[in-house]
């Protein structure tokens, strides 16, 4: 077993490494160092994915999680704490800063709710919400010592917060929940995966572009897109319809995600101007 001095130097090497490969550094470096991933993963061995199934680390050596890999939290379930680098590469676009309020829809176990705490301080606060009621659970009493988080179990596309400077979204949504949008502040940032009803299904849809993350920005009554990456992750409840996954695949099937620069709450936008087009929503290339 490692001691706590070498495993201090492990997540500061783990830190600057997924940081370097989510293309992120400082703040965000510093949080990942500092959060010890294993108070939030339960006792080991801890199941590993490897595709297609989960391998167990050989013993209960935190040191084993101190690389860019996907734990099982919910194995049977294919719940999986999240890539650290593919999380860094979100946060960094989300940019919580000092004083903020994060939205962590999704929480899980709270690990990368402690992260973004980390990030905003004692002054700022996270919501972290989760739907189901047993990592729920997990995520209170791992974040129990953190007095700048509340955990709240609850459906994320509904559940009532505060005005947010971020609301990060780690579950694959088919159209942006009404909630999210307007409880954006005056620029705010949403993480939003974007995912078809495909993207969840097997390894072998990485081969095929399916999910993708937009960093919304709200100027007042407006809403700037930018893409930020491809992603492949667990449906979010309460927020997926039929016609926009439909719209969604057409939209992945075409082309062109990387060219969005708006969100319209509407679809009384004319076809050419737009990647992604259903009932009430639009993503839009001016």
């Amino acid at each position: 077993m490692f001691d706590e001095a070498e495993l201090a130097v492990l997540r500061r090497a783990y830190a600057r490494q997924v940081t370097f490969l989510g293309n992120a550094r400082n703040a965000l470096e510093r949080a990942y160092a500092d959060v010890p991933r294993e108070a939030y993963l339960g006792p080991g061995p801890w199941p590993i994915l490897r595709w297609p199934g989960y391998t167990l680390t050989p013993d209960a050596d935190p040191a084993w999680l101190y690389s860019d890999i996907l734990v099982g939290i919910l194995p049977e379930r294919h719940l999986n704490n999240g890539q650290p680098s593919a999380h860094a590469l979100w946060i960094s676009a989300a940019a919580p800063s000092t004083g903020e309020h994060v939205v962590h829809v999704g929480a899980g176990v709270g690990y990368f709710s402690a992260i973004m705490a980390h990030m905003v301080g004692s002054s700022g606060a996270v919501t972290a919400i989760e739907y189901d009621p047993q990592l729920a659970n997990r995520a209170a009493a791992n974040l129990a010592q953190s007095p700048n988080v509340q955990v709240v179990q609850g459906d994320g596309s509904v559940t009532p917060f505060a005005p947010a400077d971020v609301i990060y979204v780690n579950a694959g949504a088919s159209r942006p929940a009404a909630a999210w949008l307007d409880g954006l502040k005056e620029g705010g940032r949403l993480i939003l995966p974007l995912t078809t009803a495909q993207n969840f299904a097997g390894p072998l849809e990485f081969l095929r572009l399916s999910g993708a993350v937009f960093r919304i920005t709200r100027r007042g009554g407006d809403y700037d897109a930018d893409f930020v990456g491809p992603i492949k992750v667990f449906p979010c409840e309460g927020t997926r319809d039929e016609a926009s996954e439909q719209a969604l695949a057409a939209a992945f099937e075409k082309g062109g995600h990387r060219d969005v620069k708006r969100l319209r709450r509407t679809d009384d936008v004319a076809d050419e101007e737009c990647w992604v087009k259903a009932t009430g929503w639009s993503l839009t290339y001016h």
